[in-house]
Order: structure tokens, then C-alpha cells, then sequence
């Protein structure tokens, strides 16, 4: 045996042995979900035929010619009996891409697809695509919409990050062919973390939007918005209602933005959100939820103060540290919903729950009353309730 081949072998069973390592639940939960011990997605995932040309003529040290930085923030769908993801992969070079990943029950054993997605370009083509949300809708289709980023034609000469910011879609039913469509067109300035809501709204397309002044800045932007569409071909809100703003001294302050698409349940919509705050080590990325009306999505009825779930312990550490961001979750006709949540922009983690058990959540946990001597009272009520 040669020792480029010594070194493919070894290559390969260490990758095996990775994609098929059983994942562990924690062992006490806060009983609103559990979280997994191992990510579900990382960079080493990455098929091999990716990353290393496995020519030994061509490569004869086999080195890794096209590396792959992180494996993140992603779309997740129940397609033909296995639990998809759409994940966000970055190269070395810093462009992400998407790629498709399935596993037999969702937290543990993924595999990526052969090859990553292809994306049909626009007459101006993305400089940089990410984060999709995946919707089935009524229509038939199953939506991507993702954040595309092209380089601001305002900017300075010399200006070498200005970039512009908007919702890309596109359509598919087979996750393999994709259709592009134009992009979102809105009248709020820039739009990241769009997501589209699953039913038809009074005959229309129903979107979750974040308007932004800019790229990075807020602005007079932010908070998630809501707004409809009369088609997906030519997708344009006209109007937007912001429907959950950002606060002052809140885990919202900065900004904030929806999740994965919305879940049904008889008693209204589970929302998944991420709200953004500073701190003097940066910005701190954590999620919460809310509940909206079952027959106006754009209604709030329910909104649990703080935190869903933060970053935890190794979570806190990666390329943009003391983050997590979801935009793909999973319910199963039993009730069960796989929680699919990033750590700090580089790897994918999984944390299991119910339907009853996000709604009861959202029900009864205490909303935020905006001042610490109101949540000391909200304490206060709590133990004088255990002691009687």
C-alpha cells in the first residue's frame, strides 16, 4: 500500500466514523427540550470528494485543496420519510454555499448529497448566499428563502465592505432543481431573515420580514414585520406591519428577526425568533419564541419573556463567538419538533421537543415586564405560589 492510499484510508474511516456516530441527550433537560451532546453538522462532515482532489498523480500528498470552514444556520424539512436540512457551508475563501444533508431520525447520522445546490444567478449575480428557510407551502412548492449579498454600487471608491442585503428565493420539489425567482421587492430598506408563512393569507403570500436601513445597521429598521405578496414569481410587499419590535434592555434591543417558518397548532402559531443584544465582548445572539393568532399570523397573543435558549458552555466559542441562530426546525405528525440551532456561526446542533411542550411555554411563562423590580416580583409570586 502506497502512502497516499494509507492516507485515503485513513481519511475515510475517521469520516465514517464521524457520520455515523450516535448522538447522546443530555441528562437533565429544563424540561422544555433537550439538548444533544454532539453537533449534527460540522466542517469535517464535508464529503471528501469536496475538499481533496483523490487523484494521486495530481495530488500526490493529498492535500486538502478546497477546505471547508463551517457548517451552519439551516433550513430543515421532513422530505420522503427522512429529516432534510439545507445547510449553510463556508469555505476557506469565505463564500458560503448551500448543501443538502438527511438523516434517518434527525439527530444524528447525516450525510451530505453528493453535490452541493446548485442556484440559478440573476442578471446580477450574489456575491454571497445563506441562511435559507424552508417553507412547504399550499401551493405545492417547497420555498428557499435566502439571504443574498451583493456589493453596494454606492459605496466609496476603496469601500471594500458596503454590501447590500435582500431576500433570494427560490422553488423546488425535489430539493435538487431549483427554480429562481426575482428577488423579494419591499420599500423598508434591506431585508435579511425573510421567511415565508406556509398558508395562503386572504389569497395572498404571507412573508415575516426584517427591514434594516443597512447591510450591518439597523437603523430605523428592525423588528419582524409582516407583509403579503399577490405572487411568488414577482414577490412584492408593499406594506409591512411590524408585528414584534425590538425593546430597550431587553435580549431584543439591537435587533431581532424570525426563525424557520411557523408551526401549526390548534391553539395558534409557534414562532421561533432571534433577538440580538450588545455587551461589551460584542454582540450576543440568543432565541425566544411567541405565539401568534391561528386566524392572523400577525397578531401576538402569547410572548414568554426572555430567552428560548442561549449559548451553552462549547456553543459560546467559533468564528463569531457567543452565538446561536436557528432557522430550521421539524415537527413530526407525533408532536415531536427538532430543534435545528447553530453555535456561534460554525457547526449545527439539534435539540428535541413537543408541540405541548413549546405550547405550554409560550402559555405560561411569564412575559418580560421590563424592570428588575417587576421580575423580582415575578420571582416573589413564584415561591409564594410553591409555599402554599
Amino acid at each position: 500500500m502506497t502512502q497516499f492510499s494509507e492516507r485515503l484510508l485513513k481519511l475515510r474511516q475517521a469520516h465514517e466514523n464521524l457520520l455515523t456516530r450516535k448522538n447522546e441527550p443530555e441528562e437533565l433537560s429544563n424540561g422544555i427540550y433537550t439538548r444533544y451532546k454532539y453537533p449534527v453538522l460540522t466542517a469535517d462532515h464535508a464529503p471528501l470528494e469536496w475538499r481533496y482532489d483523490l487523484n494521486e498523480n495530481t495530488n500526490p500528498f493529498l492535500m486538502e485543496r478546497i477546505m471547508i470552514n463551517a457548517a451552519f444556520n439551516a433550513g430543515a424539512i421532513k422530505f420522503d420519510g427522512k429529516y432534510v436540512v439545507v445547510a449553510r457551508v463556508e469555505g476557506a475563501d469565505r463564500k458560503s454555499f448551500f448543501a443538502v444533508a438527511e438523516s434517518p431520525n434527525g439527530i444524528d447520522n447525516f450525510k451530505f448529497w453528493e453535490k452541493p445546490v446548485v442556484i440559478p444567478q440573476l442578471q446580477e449575480p450574489d456575491t454571497n448566499v445563506y441562511d435559507m428557510r424552508l417553507t412547504a407551502h399550499e401551493d405545492g412548492y417547497i420555498y428557499g428563502i435566502f439571504c443574498t449579498e451583493r456589493k453596494d454600487k454606492s459605496a466609496p471608491e476603496g469601500d471594500t465592505v458596503m454590501a447590500v442585503a435582500n431576500a433570494g428565493i427560490v422553488r423546488t420539489k425535489d430539493l435538487k432543481t431549483w427554480e429562481r425567482l426575482d428577488d423579494l421587492k419591499s420599500y423598508s430598506g434591506q431585508q435579511r431573515n425573510v421567511v415565508l408563512h406556509p398558508e395562503f393569507i386572504d389569497g395572498k403570500y404571507a412573508f415575516y420580514t426584517r427591514p434594516q436601513d443597512g447591510f450591518i445597521d439597523v437603523g430605523g429598521g428592525g423588528g419582524i414585520g409582516f407583509g403579503l405578496s399577490d405572487t411568488m414569481e414577482h414577490a412584492e410587499v408593499k406594506e409591512e406591519k411590524i408585528i414584534d419590535n425590538k425593546i430597550y434592555h431587553t435580549i431584543k434591543e439591537v435587533k431581532n428577526g424570525m426563525g424557520p417558518q411557523p408551526i401549526k397548532t390548534p391553539e395558534g402559531w409557534l414562532c421561533l425568533a432571534h433577538g440580538v443584544r450588545n455587551t461589551a465582548a460584542g454582540l450576543r445572539y440568543v432565541l425566544y419564541m411567541f405565539m401568534t393568532a391561528l386566524d392572523d399570523p400577525s397578531k401576538v397573543i402569547y410572548s414568554p419573556g426572555g430567552y428560548f435558549l442561549a449559548p451553552k458552555c462549547s456553543e459560546r466559542i467559533g468564528d463569531v463567538s457567543n452565538v446561536v441562530f436557528s432557522n430550521g426546525w421539524i415537527k413530526d405528525d407525533d408532536g415531536r419538533i427538532l430543534i435545528y440551532y447553530a453555535a456561534s456561526d460554525t457547526r449545527l446542533h439539534v435539540a428535541e421537543t413537543s408541540v405541548a411542550q413549546l405550547v405550554d411555554y409560550c402559555k405560561n411563562t411569564p412575559a418580560d415586564n421590563f424592570r428588575s423590580d417587576l421580575s423580582v416580583q415575578t420571582i416573589i409570586n413564584m415561591v409564594e405560589k410553591n409555599l402554599e
